[in-house]
């Protein structure tokens, strides 16, 4: 058991392979164009919005369509029912998007550079808790939105969820909600890094079944 132990730390000290490294550092390019597209897009329609209602959601800021017009009269459409206003500062969880994106793309090119099998795994973690917890918060927040309604409102409705991932009818409107390029830039990166260290941990395996054999034979 201690010599399995000593062979398996001893490969995570391992460096990369080169290809591995050159894949990596281009890996960090779908992460920094996250910043240029949505990570989350909204569009709700209605009978009294024929062209329907969209919101994007970006790693820093909300647009509506149509030049914003859209946010606003999403938010006209909450204070009827006491939801809170939908906008940037509401928003404070976004915050720490952009420099936990920042982080990763850094760490990415750190490893890529002078990094180990070890420092590969630790990024394979940092990006996987990044993505648990954005999520995670992703849908606490449009759930303390849909329930912390005010009582003295105009219209009075039950709590609910807005729509996470699909399609849902609240009233009537048709509200659908899907992850936008932004998060498939994210994802690419994600995937990228969890092949790489699959890839290294598979062919780590290889060698060590290798010279055990050669070692029996010997």
């Amino acid at each position: 058991m201690r010599r399995s132990l000593d062979k398996f730390y001893e490969f995570l000290d391992r460096p990369l392979f080169l290809s591995a490294r050159l894949l990596l550092a281009l890996l960090v390019i779908p992460l920094a164009l996250s910043f240029t597209e949505p990570l989350w897009s909204i569009d709700m329609q209605a009978p009294q919005y024929p062209k329907g209602l969209s919101i994007d959601i970006y790693s820093y800021t909300l647009e509506g369509g149509r030049d914003g017009a859209d946010l606003q009269e999403v938010n006209i459409l909450n204070h009827y029912i006491g939801m809170r206003k939908l906008d940037r500062a509401e928003l404070s969880d976004l915050d720490w998007i952009p420099f936990a994106l920042g982080a990763l793309g850094i760490l990415a090119l750190r490893v890529a550079a002078i990094g180990n099998v070890r420092a590969l795994i630790d990024l394979l973690v940092a990006t996987a808790y990044f993505s648990a917890f954005s999520m995670f918060r992703f849908v606490y927040k449009l759930y303390e939105y849909g329930h912390n309604l005010d009582p003295d409102a105009p219209m009075k409705v039950p709590g609910f969820t807005p729509a996470i991932f699909g399609t849902k009818q609240i009233a009537n409107f048709t509200t659908s909600s899907l992850p936008s390029l932004g998060t498939i830039y994210i994802g690419i990166f994600a995937t990228g890094v969890f092949a790489l260290a699959i890839w290294h941990l598979w062919a780590g395996r290889r060698a060590f079944v290798r010279r055990e054999g050669a070692r029996s034979t010997s």
